[in-house]
């Protein structure tokens, strides 16, 4: 069985329901199922952040937190300049995941699912496979 990590990104306030369904619809689209998750992994300016905070919670998924130069050294498929410069690393969700799940580019199942939720805010998932878990 393939067990798998969650790197997730999104806009300061994002709401409990944008995130959710960003996770939800990244799962779908990779044909993953949610009973798979072993941690979900974000910057860690984003420890404050109620709706990651709620949704590690809800589906009772670790949470790790790594900082902007750890996820800057992971080599990502799709960069952002953007990100770089509002975060100071051009990737979250991709390297964040592939932090967690301690592998490397190719063994990411979702590069960077995007979701616009119905409260205009923005959420990236990635999902990476952990090799370490059995």
């Amino acid at each position: 069985m393939t067990h798998v990590t969650v790197g997730i990104g999104c806009d300061r306030g994002a709401s409990l329901e944008t995130l959710k369904e960003a996770v939800t619809r990244a799962f779908k689209a990779a044909d993953l199922d949610l009973g798979l998750v072993t941690a979900l992994a974000t910057i860690d300016k984003k420890r404050d952040e109620q709706a990651i905070l709620s949704l590690a919670a809800q589906y009772g998924w670790p949470l790790q937190f790594f900082s902007a130069e750890s996820l800057g050294q992971v080599e990502v498929p799709s960069p952002s300049e953007t990100v770089r410069k509002f975060i100071g690393t051009p990737a979250v969700a991709e390297a964040a995941a592939l932090l967690a799940a301690n592998t490397q580019v190719g063994d990411l199942l979702m590069e960077k699912y995007k979701h616009k939720g119905s409260d205009g805010k923005n959420a990236t998932v990635s999902i990476a496979m952990r090799r370490d878990v059995e």
